[in-house]
């Protein structure tokens, strides 16, 4: 179940990063692989914060304060 979950959060965070999203962990940049892999072992449900730039179009996904980092 938690291999399918990072497998599933790595494809999606890997299509955002080709549409030229940045990715960020911990306020670092960050690879796909990287962040499914610490967001899946949480106990609890983990949302990105969504930074738009003026025209409303998604340029970073920032994962902060993941507790098993």
């Amino acid at each position: 179940m938690q291999e399918n979950s990072e497998r599933l959060l790595k494809k999606k965070l890997k299509k955002a990063q080709k549409t030229g999203v940045s990715l960020f962990l911990e306020g670092q940049p960050a690879r796909p692989a990287d962040i499914a892999e610490k967001c899946v072992c949480e106990n609890a449900v983990y949302m990105a914060d969504y930074v738009l730039d003026e025209q409303g179009v998604l340029k970073e996904l920032r994962y902060d304060r993941i507790t098993d980092w």
